[in-house]
This record gives structure tokens, C-alpha cells and sequence, in this order.
């Protein structure tokens, strides 16, 4: 069995991040019952600030007592089946989203690029010409390779289409570490875990649904339960979750809105484009290499091309002995040839500045 006194290594992973005492704390709120009152007024009280973070001012904005994934695998059991679905993939996440839409029994196919390499809007239009898609799937922060892609050109080649096309949007690592704009762009589902940027446990995933998006999962047969979105819709109309809602992370929820609130968002936004700036010029100071292009870069984490050769085990073991600090080593087939660094949710200069530090005296040590 592994020993869970082991001293705690502090979380500079691209997800689950740090949490914070504070929000532990507040999870810690004593227990209320999931049809009553009290959880009516929970999400009545979170619904709006959640609806300000998504960009949406007329959707409403689910809760899911999952990992994001269950959502991306239930966008596609309510959207899908007439069509094909195209998955723009660009790394380890959206690479997976068309095996998970073949094992739902789907026609998908991949519109594939070699990891690091962002997604290209006129490939997209290119595909979607053929009129033989009715659902898109798209990574906007492709957290395996630190590529942010292009959420607003894709977007706009989408609804060139008219309302036939669905655009079903991850923003698990970019969610309040840069502006969404729901209704704006024209999205269909946009989703998030709440892991990674706002820095809670794993376990529950935001959602909202287009209005279009709704009258299609009308169409469809085969939606199930758990993650219909018609049920979503119901119960939400009334603040209550279609099935038992992991209550105490949502209590965590609430506190970190608070926070997010209380920072305002454009100084949130402009702290994680500060601290990723911090890690850049780190980056650079040692002659390392980013495996994303400059102009496409993830703002939440940074994925760095090991051109050095550094014995990445041996610094993440040193990292953790000495510091107490755990770092990626990579994920997927860039394993090895990669390591990253988060900078995301309640991270400030201090934090990045410590966790530098103690990089420095790492590689020193190798």
C-alpha cells in the first residue's frame, strides 16, 4: 500500500493544481440536501457569476458531477448521429475525443496535426465544404502540447454554416485565464473540469448549451440519462441538478467566485498572462524551447521542448526530494521530450517566483 503521510509536494502540474486552505475550508461547510432549499439558493447565488465567466447572458450554465469528460463524451451523445463528427486534433486530448466518439458508435473523423502544431482554420472549412459534418470538436488550450488554438476562427468558420454545424468546445486549462465569450462566438457546449484553473478537486464540470443545440439533442435518440441535456435543462430551471451533485466542491465553487469576484477579471487575467510571462522568461534565460509556436502559446501553462536533453525524471525527482515541488514530466508521446509548467488558478509571483527558484538549483544539480 503507498503511505499517504508522504510530505505533500506543492502542485505546479498542469492539473488537479493547488487548492488553497481556504477552499478546503470552505468545502467543509456542513452538508445540505440536494432537493432542498438551501442548494436552491447555492446555485442561485453562483448561476449568474458563472454566466458573467462563460461570456453568456441568456444560457444557462450547468453543473456536472463529473470529469469534464463525461460532458465531452455527452455533447456527443446528444448532438451526433445524423452526420459525421470531425475532431480537430492537435494533441493527446483532442486526439482521444474520436476515439471516445467511435466507441459511442459515432462516425468521426480526424482532422489531424502533429502535436504542437495548432489547429488551422481554412482546414476546417475545408472539411466542413464537404457538408458531410454536423458536430465539430475542438480543444481550445490543448493542454498536453501548451497550445492555445484559435477559439474565435474556428468558431467563425463554423457558423459560416448557418445552425446545422455544432461546435462543441473544451476550455479546460483556459476557463477565467482568458475572456469566453459564449454567446459572442456563436459556441454550442462550451466545457470545463474544475481541476485545472480554478484551482478546485477533480469531480464536477461546468457546461452551458446553445439554444441550438438544445432543439438538436431534440432530434436525437439515445441521449441517456446522466448527461441529457434536456434533463439539464429541466432541473436547472428549477436550481436543481438532474441527479445527486457533489455538494462540498460546489460550496469550493462558491468560494472561489468569491475570489474571482473580488480580484475582478480583468486583473485575473492579467495576473495569468503576467506569471506566464514570468515562466517565459525563464524559459528563454536558459536556451530551452517551447514545443507551441510563438503567437499560439497557452497562457495557463507552458509546455517546454527539452532541446537540453535534461534528464527530466531525475529533475522531477529532485524537484519533489528538495523542494517539495511536483512538476510534469510530459504527457503522452512527448513524455521525456517535454516537461510543464502550470501557472494557473491562485498562483501569484511569489509562488512562481519560488518555484523558479528552486528549477534553477535542480538543474544545477543534474
Amino acid at each position: 500500500m503507498s503511505d499517504l503521510t508522504t510530505p505533500h509536494a506543492r502542485l505546479h502540474i498542469p492539473g488537479p493544481v493547488e487548492i488553497s486552505a481556504e477552499t478546503y475550508a470552505a468545502m467543509a461547510t456542513p452538508m445540505i440536501g440536494h432537493r432542498s432549499k438551501d442548494f436552491v439558493n447555492l446555485y442561485d447565488d453562483i448561476h449568474p457569476r458563472l454566466q458573467e465567466l462563460f461570456g453568456t447572458t441568456t444560457q444557462p450554465v450547468f453543473l456536472s458531477t463529473s470529469s469534464a469528460w463525461g460532458v465531452m463524451e455527452g455533447a456527443l451523445r446528444n448532438l451526433a448521429g445524423h452526420k459525421k463528427v470531425l475532431c480537430c486534433c492537435s494533441g493527446a486530448f483532442s486526439d482521444k475525443w474520436v476515439d471516445v466518439a467511435r466507441r459511442c458508435g459515432l462516425d468521426a473523423e480526424a482532422l489531424q496535426y502533429d502535436w504542437g502544431t495548432p489547429v488551422n482554420p481554412a482546414d476546417v472549412k475545408e472539411k466542413l465544404d464537404t457538408g458531410e459534418f454536423d458536430v465539430v470538436t475542438f480543444i481550445h488550450n490543448e493542454t498536453s502540447t501548451g497550445v492555445m488554438n484559435p477559439l474565435a476562427e474556428v468558431a467563425e468558420v463554423v457558423r459560416s454554416y448557418g445552425d446545422d454545424i455544432m461546435l462543441v468546445t473544451d476550455t479546460v486549462s483556459s476557463f477565467s485565464v482568458v475572456p469566453m465569450k459564449f454567446d459572442e462566438l456563436g459556441v454550442d457546449v462550451m466545457l470545463l473540469g474544475t481541476q485545472k484553473a480554478l484551482a478546485l478537486p477533480p469531480g464536477l464540470a461546468l457546461f452551458s448549451v446553445s439554444e441550438r443545440a438544445f432543439a438538436r439533442a431534440e432530434t436525437v435518440e439515445g441521449r441517456g440519462y446522466y448527461f441529457d441535456f434536456l434533463e439539464f435543462k429541466k432541473n436547472q430551471e428549477k436550481s436543481m441538478t438532474p441527479s445527486t451533485p457533489c455538494i462540498h466542491t460546489i460550496y469550493g465553487l462558491h468560494h472561489q467566485l468569491d475570489n474571482i469576484f473580488a480580484e475582478g477579471l480583468e486583473a485575473r487575467f492579467a495576473r495569468h498572462e503576467k506569471l506566464n510571462g514570468m515562466v517565459h522568461e525563464w524559459i528563454d534565460s536558459k536556451g530551452l524551447d517551447y514545443l507551441a509556436p510563438e503567437g499560439f502559446r497557452s497562457k495557463s501553462l507552458t509546455c517546454i521542448s527539452n532541446n537540453k536533453e535534461i534528464d527530466v525524471a531525475k529533475l522531477q525527482g529532485i524537484m519533489r526530494d528538495e523542494h517539495s515541488i511536483a512538476l510534469d514530466g510530459g504527457y503522452g508521446k512527448v513524455k521525456g521530450k517535454t516537461f510543464r509548467i502550470s501557472n494557473m488558478g491562485d498562483e501569484n509571483e511569489t509562488t512562481i517566483n519560488t518555484l523558479l527558484a528552486a528549477l534553477d538549483d535542480s538543474l544545477e544539480k543534474l
